[in-house]
């Protein structure tokens, strides 16, 4: 057998997931959308972010699975046919862990009003410019900080995820018994990615979704779940003005300063770096960003939504796994509007039923690929920056006060000139 056969899906030695960005998928930039086998893994691959904090907010708050995933499904088409390029749609961080951390306060109406105020501050700070000039205040060593950390959080909520004790998330129990089986079939997956990362005809997140989807409905995933097909409840909510004030002062406050600093101004300079040459990269600005977010998220906010935006992390795990284009965002929003739709809790289910260890791979790799951005620092100011960033908001829950500190410690050195 010829030594090089196997290998001819793989890209050439020495290629880097740049290399398979704009120079290695011919035609892509031109028309800002493609739809092939490798762009629809690529659409996959922020489902280890997503579908944790989706899952658990519809189970634990209550949350309509047909109003969530039609909402995460329509802003996918609108950023995907915008911008062309692989812009990924996830929960809002902040939000998801207090809604999940404290239910009984934290309830539908209340996410409902988080996703109003939400919406509308974004509108606000982007109609005003308001967010380009805050967006100032974050330099590179700033920004690179932020990935680096959010690089940090994924990988050790992938490997949380790969070995926790409980296969599903949705707490439905094993046909088979003992605390390894979660584990082992994140290492298998890992191993399974790991062989195809690289590989055009066997997309790597594509064959760990199917596999953790046969492995899960094999080992009892969908024992005792609803199997019905079409919309679950979809309806108006109306918020009063103490839900207004508890998602005000519990959700947005801590939420703020990550959009800004993630979802705006970071995922704009990510695109930068992933697409240095792609023509429309020049729509990725902070202001645009913060536009599309309050413009998908003030009306779906009456529907009770899971709050959303745009991401570093979602970026770094559609690109990581082989997304360059807005092909990959309207795909997974036609999946997500299919599952919304005509799946309704059977698609919820079904998802839910994807062993956490799988989810918990797909966030490794996404952590991976946001890491080694650090390395276009060139100081050794910047990367104290950086590094103090991520020490801080590792140590300290709200990673609002890491980015906040790191910003004024950065200006503080520039303005005094203080060499490390």
């Amino acid at each position: 057998m010829n030594s090089n056969q196997g290998n001819e899906d793989r890209p050439a030695q020495g290629s880097s997931a740049e290399s398979l960005g704009e120079s290695g998928r011919a035609g892509s930039s031109a028309t800002g959308h493609r739809f092939d086998r490798v762009e629809l893994s690529g659409a996959f691959g922020d489902l280890g972010t997503l579908l944790p904090i989706v899952v658990a907010m519809i189970l634990i708050n209550g949350l309509s699975p047909s109003t969530v995933f039609l909402a995460f499904g329509l802003f996918y088409l609108v950023a995907g046919c915008y911008y062309r390029l692989p812009i990924p749609v996830q929960p809002l961080k902040a939000v998801g862990a207090i809604s999940i951390a404290y239910p009984a306060v934290v309830t539908e109406s209340v996410i409902g009003a988080s996703g109003i105020l939400f919406g509308a501050i974004l509108l606000l700070l982007s109609l005003t410019g308001m967010v380009d000039q805050i967006a100032k205040l974050f330099s590179q060593a700033v920004v690179r900080g932020i990935q680096f950390t959010l690089g940090l959080v994924f990988l050790k909520k992938g490997i949380d995820l790969i070995l926790a004790d409980n296969l599903f998330m949705s707490g439905a129990q094993s046909t088979i018994t003992g605390n390894q089986v979660n584990l082992i079939i994140g290492v298998l997956i890992f191993g399974l990615v790991l062989l195809l990362l690289d590989n055009r005809r066997f997309p790597a997140a594509l064959a760990a979704l199917a596999a953790g989807i046969v492995a899960g409905v094999a080992l009892g995933g969908l024992t005792g779940k609803a199997v019905a097909l079409g919309p679950t409840d979809i309806h108006l909510i109306k918020p009063t003005a103490d839900d207004f004030w508890t998602a005000f002062i519990m959700l947005i406050l801590p939420q703020i300063p990550l959009t800004i600093g993630n979802a705006c101004v970071g995922v704009a300079d990510a695109c930068v770096s992933l697409f240095p040459d792609n023509p429309q990269r020049k729509k990725v600005k902070a202001g645009r960003f913060a536009f599309s977010m309050g413009m998908m998220n003030l009306p779906f906010g009456f529907f009770g939504a899971v709050p959303m935006c745009h991401g570093t992390g979602g970026l770094a795990a559609h690109y990581r796994f082989g997304a360059r284009t807005g092909g990959a965002p309207i795909m997974i929003g036609v999946f997500f509007i299919l599952v919304a739709l005509v799946l309704g809790d059977l698609g919820f289910t079904l998802l839910a039923a994807i062993p956490q260890s799988v989810l918990g791979v797909l966030l490794v790799f996404a952590g991976l690929e946001l890491c080694p951005l650090l390395r276009s620092l060139k100081t050794n100011e910047e990367y104290f920056i950086a590094l103090l960033i991520a020490g801080i908001a590792l140590a300290v829950p709200n990673m609002g006060w890491a980015f906040g500190v790191g910003i004024v410690v950065d200006i503080f050195i520039r303005r005094m000139k203080i060499k490390i």
